[in-house]
């Protein structure tokens, strides 16, 4: 399964739902054209789920899905627990394990690529339900039941890494400064529209 897939479907079956994703995803994101109710982690690495904790907690009655990357999930595990223990019900937690980081830019090995179990991880730290997922098929399948499932739950899904564009003879350009402030303009345009839905629910 591809990353642009895998996102695509995400897409389709979120309903109402907030977005949160760590760069891989956010890539994918932008480039099927979705602008709303979205937060970019970036340039908070590993925190992504939280960042989604955080949200799910404001409007439980809205819910959250965050696209986390395996490399991004490992730099903060303990949010894991943190999300675990706080029981927020309408949060799925959606790992691409592609094994790399910076995928389909330097494409740097994950730590403990195709060694960690992300889905055990998360059933250790107390989520209510975590599985692997491999097939696009098998994921649009399970997404619906599972987006319905009381939470946290996790789905680690396994992604071909896309290829790498940079190396020795063609250097990683600098990101652009839209990557580091977007996080901020994407907070502001949730708060408006957290707003509006309480003003509209008066």
């Amino acid at each position: 399964m591809r990353i642009a897939q895998a996102c695509q479907l995400i897409e389709q079956a979120r309903g109402e739902r907030v977005l949160v994703s760590t760069m891989g995803a956010m890539h994918a994101f932008d480039a099927l054209g979705v602008a709303e109710r979205r937060l970019s982690s970036v340039p908070l690495m590993g925190g992504a789920a939280s960042l989604g904790l955080g949200l799910a907690l404001r409007r439980p009655d809205v819910g959250v899905i965050v696209v986390d990357g395996d490399a991004s999930l490992l730099m903060q595990l303990g949010g894991l627990v943190t999300v675990a223990e706080a029981k927020p019900e309408r949060f799925l937690h959606i790992v691409i394990e592609n094994g790399v980081q910076f995928g389909g830019a330097s494409n740097l090995p994950t730590p403990g690529a195709g060694s960690v179990d992300y889905a055990a991880l998360a059933r250790a730290a107390g989520y209510v339900d975590a599985v692997t997922i491999t097939d696009a098929g098998q994921f649009a399948a399970a997404l619906p039941a599972l987006l319905a499932q009381s939470g946290p739950v996790l789905i680690a899904l396994g992604i071909e890494p896309e290829p790498s564009r940079f190396g020795p003879a063609l250097p990683q350009p600098e990101m652009p400064d839209r990557q580091f402030a977007r996080m901020g303009q994407e907070a502001e345009a949730l708060g408006v529209w957290y707003a509006n839905q309480v003003a509209g629910e008066a």
